[in-house]
């Protein structure tokens, strides 16, 4: 089977420019889209269970039981499907709603990177991240209003 080109990013950070946007959350996004969808790849969104874990080896041990039950066959035809639908020969842009510029470590981390690893590991394909990359502990914060 043809490699599937995904990347994931924000709703907010993303720009039609960078593929087919997919959703991969839970919830709809509670603020207007500039953009339409191009689909939502239920079989990789977490469940609201596993969104109440708050320790990331939990949670990714949890995701991972989700992802490998069901399926990689099963992933990769639901994604082909969104990506024959949409008619772009760009990636599908797997969205969801943390921002990994405004997460300072260990706490980087979402249902997405977690999925791009298991990704990588399952297919040997990449996903890159198109969204804001995490600032380093040593990366002083972002002023605030109380900061200024």
């Amino acid at each position: 089977m043809d490699p599937i080109r995904l990347a994931t990013c924000t709703y907010q950070e993303f720009a039609p420019h960078m593929g087919t946007p997919v959703r991969t959350t839970a919830g709809h996004p509670r603020f207007s889209l500039r953009y339409q969808l191009g689909g939502h790849a239920r079989l990789i969104t977490p469940t609201r269970e596993l969104l109440k874990i708050n320790a990331e080896d939990a949670y990714e041990f949890s995701y991972r039981r989700l992802l490998n039950g069901n399926g990689l066959e099963n992933i990769r035809r639901e994604l082909a499907t969104i990506a024959a639908a949409s008619g772009s020969d760009g990636p599908l842009v797997l969205l969801c709603f943390d921002r990994f510029d405004k997460l300072r470590p260990p706490n980087a981390w979402c249902h997405r990177s977690q999925f791009s690893r298991w990704w990588t590991e399952q297919t040997g394909e990449e996903v890159p991240e198109l969204g804001a990359k995490p600032m380093s502990a040593q990366t002083p914060p972002p002023p605030t209003l109380f900061d200024v």
